[in-house]
């Protein structure tokens, strides 16, 4: 069959491979486009595999949302560059909306999913071929209730879902970019562990002065109980000031609107993962055999 400009074409609009690896897999298979597909696919998994031992701590966090659910989705990449790919981009977006469709609670069922007439696996393997970098699909998060779920996306690089009882659409997504803002470890006093708590008294303990420590053992206790509850206020999302409204704190602005979070998820773009630090004066004197 011949293997005609059009046809190249055609496989490079469906595959998002470059121009000769798409005319070399239709010539491997006399022009055959399916098997064409089916081919660089398992191409991109060559590929794909090699990179993987790569460091992929750049990346997207994307959101999908429909009434009472969310998902965000963190999609990794090896730099900021590729992060910002309209290939990427896309591929992260599209990931999601299956993530919320399919009702994936883990990555690996995510992976398992079908997109674009094939998995979300082997959509990733294939932009891995196409942007030379790997690409991983990292973590889901899913909130599912009937509930208002307030949910925020701040650059692409932190992502926010708040499940909140009662209160409006407009103070989820504000609670929601108070947590991306101010990153509370815990949603209230009452929830930071017990060991969190001892800590902090030691540390208001250590930090009285011999004039304190003169003071009437209830007196001692007040102050040390004062500074707990302000450390424990500060690391707990109801005891901070309202990033909307400093005058009020979080707990106060729930009170007002008659409303409760019940939970928050917070994902920030590679958290956790140790990246590679490149030396590259070191590197250019290497290859110039200066070291």
């Amino acid at each position: 069959m011949e293997i005609t400009a059009s046809l190249v074409k055609e496989l490079r609009e469906r595959s998002g491979a470059g121009m000769m690896e798409c005319k070399k897999a239709l010539v491997e298979n006399d022009g055959d486009i399916e098997a064409a597909m089916e081919w660089l696919r398992k191409s991109g998994l060559a590929k794909a595999d090699k990179k993987a031992d790569r460091i992929a701590a750049e990346g997207r966090i994307v959101m999908a949302s429909a009434a009472g659910k969310a998902v965000l989705v963190e999609v990794n990449s090896e730099t900021d560059f590729v992060a910002k790919d309209e290939n990427f981009v896309a591929f992260a977006e599209a990931v999601a909306k299956v993530a919320l469709e399919s009702g994936a609670t883990d990555v690996e069922t995510l992976k398992a999913a079908a997109m674009n007439g094939g998995t979300v696996e082997e959509a990733r393997q294939a932009l891995v071929a196409k942007v030379g970098e790997n690409v991983q699909i990292r973590r889901l998060a899913r909130i599912e209730s009937g509930n208002t779920v307030g949910a925020y996306i701040h650059g692409g690089r932190i992502g926010v879902l708040v499940d909140l009882k009662g209160g409006n659409e407009e103070l989820a997504r504000g609670l929601a970019m108070h947590v991306a803002a101010m990153n509370p470890p815990y949603l209230s006093p009452a929830q930071v562990p017990a060991e969190v708590v001892e800590k902090e008294k030691e540390i208001a303990l250590a930090q009285m002065s011999d004039k304190d420590k003169a003071k009437p053992v209830e007196i001692q206790e007040k102050m040390i109980a004062g500074k707990i509850n302000k450390a424990l206020n500060e690391v707990s999302l109801t005891g901070q000031a309202y990033v909307l409204d400093t005058n009020s704190s979080v707990e106060a602005v729930l009170k007002k609107e008659g409303a409760e979070v019940l939970g928050f998820i917070r994902l920030a773009v590679g958290e956790g993962i140790e990246k590679k630090e490149d030396d590259f004066a070191a590197e250019v004197m290497k290859q110039a055999g200066l070291a």
